[in-house]
């Protein structure tokens, strides 16, 4: 049974749609999570005019450019979105986000029934009552209405001009903003404590996970793996990399030239060890370092991970496992 298409028949999956300032920015950030099918650029009205990016660039239309994410409601909940669209951006700000200083700029959050208006309401009274912005929250409460889709070339920015999109994130100060507000708040990580993870992990797991252990050349789980499959996070379950990207770096550690999406990891300097490298991690969970000594025609990058900090998910669960949309990584799937 394909398990997508039964769980559209069961309605599983609804819509959520954010005004987020410039549309394409922050797409990524639920287009990697497991639990979202789609997510769709578009520009918001309240009326049904057609528009494009000629017209709302105008600014003499009263669209917002926002996002349209589909998600599986039995994984994720409208309340948890709301939340993680928080933090990606500058809720204070009424007329425009960063950089980007036009009317179709601002930000908003638009309800579909009477459940949610209750649940963003509340979310956006609770956002002001922490006190953790000294001005009011501006983002606007909205029902939602139409819709329209973004020009392709909008589509998935992130995806086709990687190296413009990393300046504007930098550039922007949005990329600064984010991690001076919430960068103590680790929305994937379920703030899990140390004991919950001694719990949840092996013994090597949690050493090299949380205190930043090295495991053995040789002696780890996926250095000699050929198989297809995902690698994911061992806490979190987030995808991180690929067999496809995968090859023998002879180091007898899982090396890959790069992740399923460079934009879920962070990376540190790293001086121990009496040199220098750089740190590679996922929401402060440790997977080791990368390097730029790997093939010539991958742009020399070497991601060396400890098995430890990865669980491997086959190609053939993947659907299973509500990881479909990583079947595409592999060529000879179906």
């Amino acid at each position: 049974m394909n398990l997508v298409k039964n769980n559209l028949v069961k309605n599983n999956f609804k819509n959520v749609y954010f005004a987020w300032g410039c549309f394409w920015c922050l797409q990524w950030i639920f287009e990697v999570q497991k639990w979202v099918k789609e997510v769709i650029v578009w520009y918001l009205w309240w009326l049904k005019e057609d528009a494009s990016y000629e017209k709302v660039s105008t600014w003499k239309t009263e669209h917002r450019e926002g996002i349209k994410v589909t998600y599986d409601s039995e994984v994720i909940s409208y309340k948890d979105l709301v939340e993680l669209f928080w933090m990606q951006i500058d809720p204070t700000d009424e007329w425009w986000q960063f950089v980007d200083r036009w009317p179709q700029y601002t930000t908003a959050i638009y309800y579909n029934d009477d459940e949610e208006k209750f649940i963003a309401l509340k979310s956006k009274s609770d956002l002001e009552a922490s006190w953790k912005f000294n001005k009011k929250i501006a983002t606007k409460i909205i029902n939602f209405t139409t819709f329209f889709p973004a020009e392709d070339y909008h589509q998935w920015y992130y995806k086709k001009s990687p190296i413009r999109y990393d300046m504007y994130s930098k550039w922007s100060g949005r990329e600064d903003y984010i991690f001076e507000n919430w960068r103590d708040y680790k929305f994937w990580n379920n703030k899990n404590s140390k004991k919950e993870l001694k719990e949840k992990l092996t013994s090597i797991q949690y050493k090299v996970v949380v205190e930043w252990w090295t495991e053995s050349s040789f002696d780890n789980e996926y250095w000699d793996e050929h198989r297809e499959w995902i690698y994911i996070d061992i806490i979190d379950w987030t995808p991180l990399f690929s067999s496809t990207d995968k090859f023998d770096s002879m180091t007898w550690w899982p090396s890959f030239t790069k992740p399923v999406d460079k934009h879920i990891l962070s990376e540190e300097v790293d001086n121990s060890m009496y040199t220098t490298r750089t740190e590679v991690k996922h929401n402060d969970h440790h997977l080791w370092h990368v390097f730029d000594d790997g093939p010539e025609d991958k742009w020399w990058l070497r991601y060396c991970i400890n098995s430890a900090s990865l669980k491997f998910i086959p190609k053939e669960e993947l659907e299973e496992k509500w990881y479909w949309k990583y079947l595409k990584l592999f060529k000879n799937s179906t």
